[in-house]
């Protein structure tokens, strides 16, 4: 799977997260016991493995963080909250994730209540577009 699948190159300063990909690549990963236990505690791996050297991620350190934290044993609702917490964390204030579906109200809601900070979720069609305010670019 190529880096292109996983996290598509920047249109418009705008990244877009294939999250459909992601859950793919993560039922075939081989899980080591670290890669288990960040998959329980994303928070802890994405604190200890953010690379030092760059405040801006590039596509392939994004998509080996985004595989650290997504996982096929939690909700959707769940991993696009950790996508939205790892994008934060990567100073990427607006980004997409397309979907294999669009979003109901209750998911974006319970999307919003995961990740208890303030964010726009938008929808078109089964591309969901994330905007975190007060982030720079």
């Amino acid at each position: 799977m190529s880096d292109k699948e996983l996290a598509s190159a920047i249109h418009c300063d705008r990244i877009c997260f294939n999250y459909t990909d992601f859950l793919s690549a993560s039922c075939k990963k081989r899980w080591s016991l670290v890669d288990a236990i960040y998959g329980v505690l994303p928070i802890f791996g994405m604190v200890t493995r953010k690379s030092a050297h760059s405040l801006q991620a590039s596509d392939e350190h994004l998509k080996e963080l985004a595989l650290q934290i997504i996982s096929t044993q939690v909700s959707d609702e769940i991993n696009i909250a950790r996508l939205i917490t790892l994008a934060e964390q990567q100073h990427i204030s607006r980004f997409d994730i397309q979907l294999p579906y669009p979003l109901s109200g209750q998911q974006l809601d319970a999307i919003q209540q995961e990740y208890r900070k303030p964010l726009t979720l938008s929808q078109q069609g089964d591309l969901l577009c994330v905007s975190i305010p007060g982030q720079s670019h």
